[in-house]
Formats: structure tokens, C-alpha cells, sequence
């Protein structure tokens, strides 16, 4: 999959195109259920298959006191897009003077003759252009006078089994409650938080538990506590003895959180990986993988009670991951 970042990324022979809009937020079920319907429409035509995505979010450029919390980085929304069988994926810088065009000049630059669209592919509800004047009715008319053709898709092929529509708030709210479980049926997938590992205080090491604190770049801070995971090496980065494991996932016992027995200031989020001595992991891109969730963070009142919990913890996320 190629991805563009600018109309100047795009090839000059790229195309005929179909092409579909949105924030993608999650890649979840019902974005890969339309996303691979749209594409397998467009290998039948002959085309392309592009998805045009936003960075960063409208949200949080229109009212940036209170931007969206995501539940995916750039990154790992590129890597769910990329396997759902899109050709390429134009992210584009969004800003207010981007938000400033018409909805006949944001068609007619970024999709006729930025992407060659042939067949653009839209929900009931899209809006596009400044103040979202443009509608379904607003694209198959440009449609009819620029030359592509207009797709209106169904929601009936983003739906559970059960009839609910899947979605990214959903999504957000199952994160918040803790529940990974179901949020992963959502997703297809475990909910991910990927970052640089960066140096602690140090104090895990010394208690026997060392730990990989993240900083975190990308993910959603789901509710804080004791989870069962993996962490999976993304980039070795100039970490030589961690180029070996790039790729490899481990299991994880992680938490998220403030560390209320030994007063450590600020939000942590950090993982101990099993059966792994003397990892060596700074300055390494990794992702934590949640599956699911154990217990709130807690003041033990002591190192010596809070070393007995941590063992009691990766005793359970050992059974959780089925290790024993």
C-alpha cells in the first residue's frame, strides 16, 4: 500500500481511482467490512482502491481545547488500513485554511484531479466542504459534471449479528470500563498502545519485576490498571542488542496508571515481560497489545505488599495468556 501525504506524492499515471473519505478512528469491523467491499468493487472496475484520511483529526483543529481522544496513532491506523486491501491511502494535513474550501473546490482539486477519482465512495450522512455544506445529493451532482460516478454504500454491511452499528465510540466507551474483551470483537483485534520505551526510576528492577515504561505515541489510554498482554518490538531504532526481537511478541504483564505506593509522580504506563531475563529495550518502538483487565492501580501501603501483588498479578495474567 502507498501513502501519500500530498497531492504531490500522488504519481502522475496513478489511477482511474475509487476513492472513500473518513477519520478511520480504530479501523474497526464496520470500516473493514465497507473499506473491503469498496476495494473488491474497485478491482471489478478496473481501478484503485485509495482512502483519503485526515491528520490531525478535524476535531481537534476546529476546537482544540478539547481534541478527540484517539483510539488509534497514525501508525497503527495506517497498518489496519493497509490489511484491508487499499492500494494507498492520501493522509492529509488537515488545517483551517483546508477546511475553508467549497465543496466544489475540494472535489474538484483533491478528487478529480488530485486522485483521479472515477468512483468516490460515500456513506448517507457524509458532509464535506466548508461548514459540511456538501451532501450525497451535493457529490452525485458534481459527479454528473466532473465525470466520476457516485457510490453511496450501505451501513447493512457494518453491522453486528445482532444489529448494532459498530462504532469508534463505542469502541472508546468499552476502553474506558475496562471491558478489552469486547472492544477487541469490535476491533477485531486487541486494543493497541504503542510508544519508545524511555528510562524509569528503577524501582521494578529492584523488587524484581524491571519493567518497559512507555512513552507513549500513539493509542488510547484505556482504564487504568493491571492488564494481561503482549508487547511486540516495532523498531530496534539504534538499540542494537533489540534488532533481533523486531517483530516478536511476548507476553506481558502491564500496567496503567499512577503508582500510588511509592508516590511516583505522574502517569505511568508500563509492562513486565515473562520469561525474558535481561531484556534490553530502550530507545526501542514497541507496542503493548491489551487483552484484558485485572484490577484498578492501588496504595498497597508498602514496597514489601506491593511486591507480593505484583506476583500475584503476573500469576494471573500467566494463566489469562495460557502460558501455564
Amino acid at each position: 500500500m502507498q501513502i501519500w501525504h500530498s497531492l504531490a506524492d500522488i504519481p502522475a499515471d496513478s489511477g482511474p481511482a475509487a476513492v472513500t473519505i473518513g477519520n478511520f478512528d480504530g479501523v474497526h469491523r464496520g470500516h473493514q467490512a465497507v473499506l473491503e467491499r469498496m476495494v473488491a468493487d474497485a478491482r471489478e472496475r478496473g481501478q484503485i482502491a485509495v482512502a483519503m484520511t485526515f491528520d490531525p483529526h478535524p476535531k481537534a483543529v476546529h476546537d482544540p481545547a478539547h481534541p478527540p481522544e484517539l483510539i488509534t496513532g497514525l501508525e497503527d491506523k495506517l497498518d489496519r488500513l493497509r490489511q484491508t486491501g487499499l492500494d494507498a491511502v492520501l493522509v492529509v494535513n488537515y488545517t483551517l485554511e483546508f477546511a475553508q474550501q467549497t465543496p466544489q473546490e475540494f472535489v474538484r482539486r483533491w478528487l478529480v484531479e488530485g486522485l483521479n477519482a472515477k468512483t468516490v465512495v460515500v456513506g448517507q450522512d457524509t458532509r464535506f466542504g466548508r461548514g459540511n455544506a456538501g451532501d450525497v445529493g451535493t457529490m452525485r451532482a458534481l459527479g454528473s459534471t466532473l465525470g466520476f460516478e457516485t457510490d453511496v454504500i450501505s451501513d447493512a454491511c457494518a453491522v453486528t449479528e445482532a444489529g448494532r452499528r459498530w462504532s469508534s465510540t463505542w469502541v472508546r466507551d468499552l476502553l474506558e470500563s475496562g471491558d478489552l474483551e469486547e472492544a477487541a470483537k469490535i476491533l477485531g483485534r486487541p486494543h493497541r498502545v504503542r510508544g519508545v520505551v524511555e528510562h524509569g526510576d528503577k524501582l521494578g528492577r529492584e523488587i524484581g519485576f524491571p519493567t518497559a515504561n512507555l512513552g507513549v505515541t500513539g493509542g488510547m489510554i484505556p482504564r487504568h490498571g493491571v492488564y494481561a498482554g503482549w508487547l511486540t518490538v516495532l523498531d530496534a531504532r539504534d538499540n542494537a542488542a533489540a534488532e533481533s526481537l523486531v517483530g516478536e511478541s511476548m507476553p506481558t504483564a502491564i500496567s496503567i496508571g499512577f503508582n500510588y505506593t511509592v508516590g511516583v509522580a505522574g502517569l505511568r504506563v508500563e509492562g513486565f515481560v515473562m520469561d525474558r531475563d535481561g531484556l534490553d529495550l530502550y530507545d526501542v518502538e514497541v507496542a503493548f497489545d491489551l487483552v484484558k483487565w485485572h484490577r484498578p492501580m492501588l496504595d498497597f501501603g508498602s514496597v514489601e505488599a506491593l511486591t507480593d501483588a505484583l506476583a500475584a498479578d503476573v500469576a494471573w495474567c500467566r494463566r489469562v495468556l495460557q502460558l501455564d
